[in-house]
């Protein structure tokens, strides 16, 4: 399959008549822009962009753009627009629509949004340009003011308010991002959250929302149908995120096994006690806090017999696909043996993990995962779907209604016109839900599946080249033997001064560290970022984990690089 640069407009000759620029440059990008986009959209593009070169232009010999005319719109060609006849300085917001002939100033108003969100985006893709421009809480509350006001402030003042907010912002899509597990910007899905915030709605009925809530269940039949789940039969719902879908779980489960816990609480069920992998997610203890069970009976590592003598119930295990910091897979064969013969509720985490089974090549790291009562999948992480993007699945259907449902019946009205089957917010514990799912089924159908296959194939292979890279390069330990699972690549870089020290725990002591200084190098630097954090009895390390379909084995390089320069004195 073809593979067409970030900023391809899609033929091959893109970067023709480009000079000598990269045509990986937004400069180049926007020369071709501007011949290609209709509308004068790729001009402006450039234009927007030279307000970030201001610095290189006041250069000694820098060559100047031409001044812009007094009181034109600043396309650079004669043309109709409105932005030439409106002016913000003393407009407000009751000025725009719904306000009688404000379409023209809502129109030219939203126009200047739109165009700065586009020279951050083109920015933000820049290696040339920095990830962060840090400062410090204090001296970022005292550079602008963020106070709100009892007074209107004009919509010149908002755009600037935009404007600061997009300066300071962290730039997750740019290709040396690496501190989430969550990272890059996909331009569909972006268009795709721009068109559900315009529709404004709620994803509880269909009679408000028919096509995304269509479109939610055909994705999610698509997904238990991957996960191997028979015709794809069975149910499930796009959450807040990975801890709520977990939390789903656990609550399904307990309901499954004691149903009258709906309506009489926890005094009617015996003690329950959930497990789950050493390694796992926090949001485990948390939803069991959160369903009065108690972190105390959210038990590590697989002692069911104990938990019999001493009066448990195990009732919930909890299986990793992906761990947080490691990348590890659980073995979902044996665990799910385990829960069968014990009649227990098999869950499987795979917010991190769990996009692997998109890839031919990966997904037997989930073997087993067909076994399970309910999974958790996060696209949001290695599929890049702008955030939120978090689904639950499960395989029994109409557990979720029974579970959870109300009958509000201002909001389910049982006499409908139309498959109430349809109405799914009486099975989520949201009455309001965001609509999380256009970003991801208008991606699927822009990328296919072979196109997220080749896109995660890629992050795959990126960690693989770091983790060959370092694992025997001079001031670099691995914090685990053998070659990473996932993208996780998990590493200490030890500074020339400390390499040779014979005192263990002294050692031990500086390594500790390190990390932190480097990463405070790095922000302050604005180069990069990478998250580190200690594990158990092991001191800082950093947590490289990759899954921004930017990144280049270039950007590898220079991490690694950028490690040593920043840690050099150390």
């Amino acid at each position: 399959m073809a593979s067409h640069g970030f900023w391809s407009l899609g033929g091959d000759n893109a970067g023709a008549n480009t000079g000598s620029q990269s045509p990986s440059t937004p400069r180049a990008w926007c020369q071709a822009a501007a011949q290609k986009l209709s509308g004068g959209i790729g001009s402006k593009l450039c234009a927007l962009l030279n307000v970030g070169e201001v610095e290189k232009a006041a250069e000694p010999g820098a060559k100047q753009p031409p001044e812009t005319a007094a009181g034109t719109c600043g396309c650079n060609k004669s043309c109709n627009c409105t932005k030439a006849a409106v002016g913000f300085s003393d407009l407000y917001s009751t000025d725009l629509l719904p306000a009688t002939d404000g379409d023209t100033k809502t129109m030219t108003f939203l126009q200047e949004v739109v165009d700065i969100l586009l020279a951050y985006i083109v920015e933000s893709f820049d290696r040339e340009t920095k990830v962060i421009d840090f400062h410090y809480p204090n001296e970022l509350l005292q550079m602008n003011n963020w106070e709100l006001q009892d007074e209107p402030a004009t919509l010149d003042d908002i755009l600037i308010s935009c404007r600061a907010t997009l300066k300071y912002a962290i730039k997750t899509a740019h290709p040396r991002y690496f501190n989430q597990l969550s990272t890059g910007l996909d331009m569909v899905g972006l268009a795709a959250d721009w068109l559900t915030s315009t529709a404004n709605t709620n994803m509880f009925t269909y009679e408000v929302a028919p096509v995304f809530v269509l479109l939610e269940y055909v994705t999610l039949k698509k997904m238990r149908e991957i996960i191997g789940w028979p015709d794809g039969r069975g149910d499930g719902i796009f959450s807040p995120g990975g801890a709520i879908s977990n939390m789903y779980a656990m609550l399904l489960a307990r309901f499954k096994m004691f149903p009258e816990v709906k309506e009489k609480g926890m005094s009617s069920v015996p003690r329950l006690v959930a497990f789950t992998s050493e390694h796992s997610h926090f949001s485990i203890k948390k939803g069991a806090a959160a369903l009065g069970i108690g972190t105390e009976s959210s038990c590590i590592i697989l002692h069911i017999l104990v938990a019999l003598v001493q009066g448990f119930v195990p009732f919930f295990v909890s299986a990793t696909a992906g761990t947080t910091v490691y990348g590890a897979f659980d073995p979902l064969i044996a665990i799910s043996d385990i829960c069968k013969k014990y009649n227990i509720w098999m869950h499987v985490d795979g917010a991190w993990g769990g996009s692997l089974l998109m890839s031919r090549r990966h997904r037997w790291k989930l073997d087993g995962v067909e076994r399970a009562n309910s999974v958790t999948w996060n696209p949001h992480k290695m599929m890049s779907v702008p955030l939120q993007c978090s689904a639950l699945l499960v395989r029994e259907e109409g557990l979720m209604q029974n579970c959870n449902q109300m009958h509000a019946c201002y909001l389910f009205q049982q006499d409908k016109h139309y498959d109430l089957s349809y109405d799914t917010g009486d099975k989520a514990l949201q009455c309001g839900r965001h609509v999380d799912i256009f970003k991801l089924w208008l991606m699927w159908r822009a990328k296919g599946t072979i196109g997220f296959e080749a896109q995660i194939d890629k992050c795959l292979e990126l960690s693989e080249y770091l983790y060959n890279k370092i694992k025997d390069r001079e001031g670099y330990e691995m914090v685990f033997d053998g070659k990473p699972q996932h993208t996780n690549v998990c590493f200490w870089y030890l500074p020339p001064g400390i390499r040779y020290m014979e005192d263990k725990e002294e050692r031990k002591k500086h390594l500790h560290k390190v990390a932190p200084v480097i990463k405070a190098r790095m922000m302050e630097y604005g180069t990069t970022m990478v998250s580190y954090q200690p594990q158990g009895d092991k001191v800082n390390f950093f947590r490289m984990v990759i899954s921004n379909p930017a990144a280049t084995f270039e950007d590898i390089d220079f991490l690694i690089e950028e490690i040593e320069r920043l840690g050099q004195d150390l």
